[in-house]
């Protein structure tokens, strides 16, 4: 344990992680002092691209975690900053809300419905069949398809499960018979982006997430130190089911902490 608490950077899941819907979790705000105090560089990282930086910002606050969106990074920045990489100032045609909307403004993107470089699709409330449609029309016609992150479902508020934006793109795929590239975890594109943001390099840096299949996954193939944490969806007996394992097991974030400095003694 003293080698994770060594670390100079920790990257972090949110939902599982942080909270579960408008609550946080137990040791959260330990783990989150002792960051600060400790000054150790810090990064939630959520494949959600709804919500803007600001927004995630607020959200915590509203649970009572004062962080700065300077300490946010998303699937929908990751993707914007891919795009601008790839083609700078393009242009996008989007099925998504404002995190992925802004993101493209701030790259330098404009919003196109006509003969755009890119269909950008992401998990929104403004899915429709219309939309599908006109979708699979422009890239039938030559645009590239885009997710920004390959999750089939997500948790929403009240506990619920819904289809997110890998199962979204489902039907544009299928109706013109091309694969969408996806940016945000497990692809190590988007944990290069974190590790640029934080300045740290690979080997000073350790991921704490509550999905083998994404955050996990995604810190083995990027050579950083991999934290699962059993507060969200996996549970301890789901670990055997994948080829691959974490470095630690913890039951949160708050296992991390020392114990001379409020942390909970490691099961």
């Amino acid at each position: 344990m003293e080698k994770l608490q060594s670390k100079k950077a920790f990257i972090c899941d949110m939902d599982g992680v942080i909270y579960h819907g408008s609550k946080l979790l137990s040791g959260v705000l330990e783990f989150v002092e002792w960051l600060q105090k400790e000054d150790k560089k810090f990064l939630f990282l959520t494949n959600s691209s709804a919500r803007t930086l600001r927004e995630l910002s607020e959200k915590l606050a509203r649970m009572g975690l004062d962080v700065d969106a300077s300490h946010f990074y998303t699937s929908a920045r990751a993707t914007a900053a891919f795009l601008a990489s790839q083609k700078p100032g393009g242009s996008a045609y989007v099925i998504g809300d404002a995190g992925i909307i802004n993101a493209l403004y701030d790259e330098g993107y404009s919003i196109n419905d006509t003969n755009p470089d890119y269909v950008v699709v992401s998990e929104s409330a403004n899915y429709d069949y219309a939309r599908i449609c006109h979708a699979t029309k422009l890239v039938n016609e030559g645009a590239k398809l885009i997710g920004t992150n390959p999750d089939l479902t997500g948790p929403i508020e009240g506990g619920l499960i819904a289809p997110a934006t890998g199962a979204l793109l489902a039907p544009i795929e299928l109706a013109t018979a091309r694969k969408a590239y996806y940016v945000g975890k497990p692809n190590p594109l988007m944990m290069r982006h974190a590790l640029n943001h934080l300045s740290c390099h690979r080997e000073e840096t350790a991921i704490v997430g509550d999905r083998m299949d994404t955050d996990i996954i995604a810190g083995v193939e990027a050579g950083i130190t991999t934290v699962l944490v059993l507060s969200g969806v996996t549970q301890r007996e789901d670990i055997d089911l994948f080829a691959y394992s974490p470095n630690y097991v913890l039951e949160g974030v708050g296992n991390i902490i020392p114990l001379s400095s409020g942390g909970k003694k490691n099961r």
